[in-house]
């Protein structure tokens, strides 16, 4: 990897520098838009006490499960617990502090990260245990908490097609937190479905600019499905 070309050759590469103690956000919504193949090089890793970010938890055994399973995380901050029995355990138990926070919230609190700004007021959790410890401001009569932006050491995304230069397409609802999270890590690892030349993107299509990324890698996707439904 060098210059402009920020493609990398392998998970050990793309992963390079991460540290325990980290923070690190992780794009995805359930396990749609989740970088599958990041994830799980890490949970190969020895790697613990990450704060992690990210909207939920996967589910047992795939996704940010498999940090689960081996304890590696220290702090989650996340909008549900979702469909992972082992996240609820660790949360009741008290073993992984959890910082529920409102999803609207903590997308703008990555987006605000990503843009350089500090905090924000919203109303969003006024009056509810969100806001304990939190400045409260009056606005046109209406009150509003003080919310700080996030940042990560890290940022893990999947995109759908990148560039040697870093710009990313997402392909539909795998969109979801992706877009602010490559924006607000000190380094932003893309794993993407298919990569083509410099030029090839349009670039009124491109959803995040390659000068917010740092390495980019072809990855392999099982695409699971969370819940199947189908039709009796």
């Amino acid at each position: 990897m060098s210059g402009f070309n920020k493609i990398v050759k392998n998970y050990e590469e793309a992963i390079a520098g991460l540290k325990s103690g980290m923070t690190v956000m992780v794009g995805g919504f359930g396990l749609c838009g989740i970088p599958e193949g990041l994830i799980k090089k890490v949970s190969e890793s020895d790697l613990t006490g990450f704060t992690c970010i990210s909207n939920n938890a996967g589910v047992d055994n795939f996704g940010l499960g498999l940090w689960l399973n081996k304890r590696q995380i220290k702090t989650m901050i996340a909008s549900y617990v979702g469909e992972n029995a082992l996240f609820e355990k660790l949360f009741i138990s008290g073993e992984m502090k959890v910082i529920l926070t409102p999803q609207g919230t903590l997308a703008e609190k990555i987006r605000a990260g990503g843009a350089g700004i500090p905090g924000f007021f919203t109303a969003t959790g006024y009056g509810t245990p969100v806001a304990e410890g939190k400045e409260v401001r009056e606005f046109n009569g209406r009150k509003y908490i003080l919310e700080e932006s996030l940042t990560a050491d890290f940022s893990f995304v999947k995109a759908w097609k990148a560039d040697a230069m870093g710009n990313l397409i997402y392909r539909k609802t795998a969109m979801n937190f992706n877009p602010m999270i490559a924006t607000a890590g000190k380094i932003t690892v893309a794993e993407v479905e298919e990569i083509v030349p410099v030029g090839e993107l349009n670039p009124e299509h491109i959803h995040t600019p390659g000068i917010f990324v740092q390495r980019v890698i072809k990855g392999n996707f099982e695409k699971r499905i969370e819940q199947r439904t189908v039709k009796k």
